[in-house]
Formats: C-alpha cells, structure tokens, sequence
C-alpha cells in the first residue's frame, strides 16, 4: 500500500510539473503577463526541486538499505514516517528484510559453531591435504598428535616418520592403511583411512588417524595371559604330583635302608637312589615356585587411581637407592620438570616398576666406572607425562631390545622374563606405552609414557 501511494503521489507530482509547463508556455506566448509567467515558472521549479527531493529520499535509503545487506550491517534501522506518506512502509519493509537476512546468518552461525564444534570434539584426529602439498589440521585429537610441530606441510610429516609421509602421498581415497607413527621415540600403529571431496572446484584428501596401539597392546597382553594361564595351569597340574611323589620315594628310600643295614652294597644302591629322588623333588620345588612367579602376569589388579606427586615419589626411590647403591659405586641423578610435575596413576603399582627398572639398570653398571643411573619426568611434545630411566652402562643390542617387553624372554641366568613384561602390563593398564631406546651418550633408557 505505501509503494502504491509513493507512485500516485510522485505520479501527481508529474502531471502538476506538466501542467505548469504548459502553463508557462500558454503565458510566455502572451503579451503582457510577464508577472504571472515569473510566477509560473517559480513555481515549476519548486515543483521540479520537490520530485528531485522526493526521489532522492528513497534513492538515499534503498542504498543505505543494499550496503547494509552488503555488508551484514544488521543493526541498521528504516524510520522514515516523517519523509512522507508511503515512506514508513519502506521503511518499515527494509527493516523487516535485514531481520531475516539477521535471522537467516544467525541461524547459518549457530549451525557452522554446532558443526566446529561436533569436529573439535571428535576423538579421532582430523587433517587435510591440499593439490599444493599444504596441511590443515581440523580437531584437538590432531593437535594433540602432533603436539607444539609445525605440521602445516606434507613434508612435515617425516619427522613422525617416512612410512607416515609416504601413506599421506600416496593413500587412494577410501583406503585405508595400517602406518607406524613415531612420537617421541615411542612407535604407534596408526589406522589411516582416506577421502576425497571437492570444495569450490577445489579437491582435498579427508584424513582420519586412529591410534590404534591400545587395542593391539590389550590384544597382544590378553593372548599372553591366556597362554600362560594355560601353561601355569597345566604344568602345576603335572608338576604338584611329581614333587609329592618324589617326597614320598624319599621316605620309602629311608624306611628300606634302615631294614638293610647289613647290606652295604643295597645301602649305598638306596643312597644313590635318595639323592636322585631328592635331586628331583628340588627341581620340582624350583620349577613349582618359577610358574608361580608368571601367574602375577594374569592376576594383575586394577589400578587404584589417584594424584601421585612426582617429587615425593622420586624422593622416597632416591632414599631406597642411594644407600643400597652407596658401596657399588652407583650415583643417581632426580630430574622433574616442572617441578610440580603429578600424575594420576596407582602409587605402588608405579614405584614397583620404578623400583624393578632402577634395578635392573643398577645390575648393567657392575663393575662400571663412573656409574650413572638419571631418573627424570617431564612433559612431551604431546602434553604427556613421561618418567625415564637411564644409564651409562654397556646398553642393550637391538637383536634383545625388540624382544625384552615380551613374557618369559631374559637375558639373565636366573632371570624369570617377568619384569619388563609386568612393567608394560602395567602401562597398559594406565593407558600408557614404555618403550626403551639408546641414551645419548651410551646407555640404555626406559620411557614410561602416561
């Protein structure tokens, strides 16, 4: 209604501007009405001036109008009822289209913060790979993976290891491949999985990483303790009645050398027999106690969570070692950075390992000048903890490190191949990872990653 009335008005404003023209011109051509021609005149071109004016007037709001829906300038307002009739309306209407448009983007916003956010907070980190080789790492699971690196290019992925850059190149879209990711010296298996989309006609691979490790750890761990429980169970089974056995030979040994002391030959016969038997019911005994020693492997408890202060842990394992290590020479050096570095982990399950790899380290420095054992925790890369323990001493080959974490593997002459097999369960259990790599410098050092 107020467009139309606009029209009719500026419509009626013409045809008064064309009757004054022709007025003027009727006047013009008649002698001696000059006055009322100056009049005429004047007021055509009030009339003129008043269109001008009337026009430029929705002229000036409808580009005010179009640079506010140009710029989401939203919070522009039309009252124009004092300009005229038929302005309030068009006031009124553009006011009511920039509160769509309003409503429209704030809608659009809502649902893009909904989406971020929903990708944010996906637990499997996220990446891109552009035609130009650049980087785009979507989510906190990707920032957390890669940590403080730059990893914006292609190439920048190699220092997580080449088999890692070579997949990201090289994947097909909706393949999916099985990658060793190296972070911090620790290697992860990675589930890498593949997709290509095309955004504004330009194309991009969608990448998943799916860490993976945990799973196969668990896997790994569950099997080895079915096979051992099996194995526990089957040779206690066999070995309980041989050691019973061979204690009751024993006794029947005794009884029939007291019934023929005067048969010397027999006697020393029975003699013979006894320490035999004897000699089997003592390896029955050690046997029986060394199976016992890998059912810890498969009746592990869980872990009673809770804060552990670093700096009280190392002070109590420093208080254990120092004097125990005080005549063998051995010197051991507490790192924590920060200082108030803590953890949430099981107290006891934690300083038993510790104490197991302190061990272990103190037992590769015998007879080591200058020996040296570190223990340290810091933050990595990645924002997790990390306690290390290190030595100086002759190391560990490659050919014994691949197989050190596995049950029943030892290098020792009694040795049980329980420890570093306990000492892995245990980080499992936390949800963490121990890896072993060569101290700079010499040496062998243990990681425990939580």
């Amino acid at each position: 209604m107020g467009f139309r009335q606009f029209s009719v008005l500026l419509a009626g404003r013409l045809f008064l501007i064309m009757l004054m023209l022709m007025g003027v011109s009727y006047l013009f051509l008649l002698p001696g009405y000059h006055a009322a021609t100056f009049l005429t005149f004047v007021i055509l071109g009030f009339l003129v001036f008043e269109v001008y004016r009337f026009v430029q007037r929705t002229n000036a709001e409808v580009s005010r109008f179009l640079d506010a829906a140009r710029y989401a300038d939203f919070s522009q307002r039309f009252r124009m009822h004092d300009l005229g009739a038929g302005f309030g309306e068009l006031g009124e209407t553009f006011t009511d289209i920039l509160k769509r448009f309003q409503e429209v983007r704030a809608g659009q916003e809502k649902e893009l913060r909904h989406l971020k956010a929903l990708v944010e907070h996906v637990p499997v980190p996220l990446m891109s790979l552009h035609a130009d080789g650049a980087l785009t790492i979507w989510n906190n699971a990707a920032r957390r993976l890669f940590g403080s690196t730059p990893t914006t290019h292609l190439g920048d992925l190699a220092q997580f290891g080449a088999p890692l850059r070579d997949s990201v190149a090289n994947i097909d879209p909706g393949e999916r491949l099985l990658v060793s990711f190296d972070a911090d010296g620790v290697e992860q298996k990675m589930m890498l999985v593949a997709t290509k989309i095309i955004i504004g006609n330009k194309p991009e691979k969608l990448f998943s990483l799916q860490n993976i490790q945990s799973e196969l750890d668990a896997m790994q761990l569950q099997a080895w303790q079915d096979l051992v429980r099996v194995l526990t169970h089957e040779i206690m089974n066999s070995i309980t009645p041989v050691a019973s056995l061979a204690k009751t030979a024993v006794d029947l040994v005794d009884d029939a050398a007291g019934k023929v002391t005067n048969n010397p030959e027999v006697v020393a016969e029975l003699s013979d027999v006894k320490d035999a038997v004897n000699t089997v019911a003592r390896r029955s005994d050690r046997l029986n106690k060394f199976v016992s020693s890998y059912r810890s492997l498969t009746r592990l408890p869980p872990p009673k969570k809770g804060l552990v202060r670093l700096q009280g842990l190392f002070s109590d394992l420093t208080a254990l070692f120092e004097k125990e290590w005080l005549d063998a020479g051995v010197h051991l050096s507490t790192h924590i950075e920060p200082t108030e570095l803590d953890i949430v982990a099981d107290r006891d399950m934690l300083e038993q390992i510790l104490i197991n790899m302190l061990q272990n380290a103190g037992q590769a420095l015998k007879d080591q000048k200058d020996a040296m054992v570190w223990l340290s925790a810091r933050l990595n890369k990645r924002g997790r903890v990390t306690i290390e323990v290190a030595d100086n001493g002759p190391g560990i080959a490659d050919d014994i490190a691949k197989h050190i974490f596995v049950p029943f593997f030892t290098t020792k002459r009694e040795g049980s191949g329980v420890g570093l097999a306990l000492t892995r369960q245990v980080m499992i259990a936390h949800g963490g990872a121990v890896s072993l790599t060569t101290r700079d410098g010499g040496g062998a050092q243990f990681s425990l990653t939580f």
